[in-house]
C-alpha cells in the first residue's frame, strides 16, 4: 500500500510540474524570463558596451549623476552636503533611528543622558533646503517620561536645545564648506571644533 502511495504522490507531483511549464511556455513567460542578449548588437569590447547602455540610459555613472544627465535629475551625494554632514557630525553621540538622505530626515532613537531614568528625548531633523541658512532646518524635540507602571507619555517641546542644534549645526556647516571650497577633502575631523 505505501508503494502504491509514494507512486501516486510523486506523479501528481511530476504532472503538476509538466503543467506549470506547459503554461509558462505557452504565455511566452520562458522567453521573457532569460532573454539573452544579441552578440551581433552587443560590443565585446566592455568600455564600449559602458558607453552604449549609458548613451541609451540603462546605466548609472557618477559623473552622469553630479552634470545631471540621466532624466534631468540631479543627484547629491550625503558627503557632498556640508549640512548632512555637519548634522551627522553634531548628532554622533546619539543612536540613529531613521536617516534618509532623500527623504531629508535624521531621527535620533530615544535617548536617555542616565541622569532621570523616567524621561528620554528623541531629535527629529528635517531638510528643508541644501543652502546653509537657519532656515534650512527644521528641528523638533520630543520628550518621553514614564511613570512606574511604564505608561509613557510623549510629547512635542520647545527648548533652548533646538536653538542650539541649530547654531552648532550651522556653525559646523560652515566649516565643512569653506575645507570643501579650500580644495582640503581630507580634513581631521578634530581640527573642524
Amino acid at each position: 500500500m505505501s508503494i502504491i502511495n509514494y507512486i501516486i504522490k510523486n506523479t501528481s507531483i511530476f504532472l503538476f510540474g509538466i503543467l506549470i511549464l506547459s503554461f509558462l511556455s505557452s504565455c511566452g513567460g520562458i522567453g521573457k524570463i532569460w532573454d539573452p542578449a544579441d552578440a551581433r548588437t552587443v560590443p565585446a569590447n566592455v568600455n564600449e558596451r559602458v558607453k552604449k547602455n549609458l548613451e541609451e540610459g540603462k546605466g548609472f555613472s557618477i559623473k552622469g549623476a553630479q552634470e545631471g544627465r540621466r532624466g534631468g535629475t540631479s543627484y547629491q551625494f550625503a558627503t557632498s552636503n556640508p549640512m548632512w554632514r555637519a548634522t551627522l557630525d553634531i548628532l554622533d553621540f546619539l543612536p540613529l533611528a531613521n536617516v534618509d538622505y532623500s527623504g531629508g530626515i535624521i531621527t535620533t532613537d530615544w535617548y536617555n543622558e542616565g541622569l532621570t531614568s523616567d524621561e528620554s528625548i528623541k531629535i527629529t531633523v528635517r531638510f528643508l533646503t541644501n543652502e546653509i541658512r537657519p532656515d534650512g532646518l527644521k528641528i523638533v524635540v520630543h520628550k518621553k517620561r514614564c511613570n512606574v507602571q511604564q505608561n509613557c507619555t510623549v510629547k512635542k517641546i520647545s527648548s533652548n536645545l533646538e536653538h542650539e542644534l541649530r547654531v552648532a549645526i550651522l556653525k559646523k556647516a560652515v566649516l565643512f564648506e569653506k575645507a570643501g571650497a579650500k580644495g582640503n577633502k581630507k580634513y581631521k575631523r578634530n581640527d573642524l571644533k
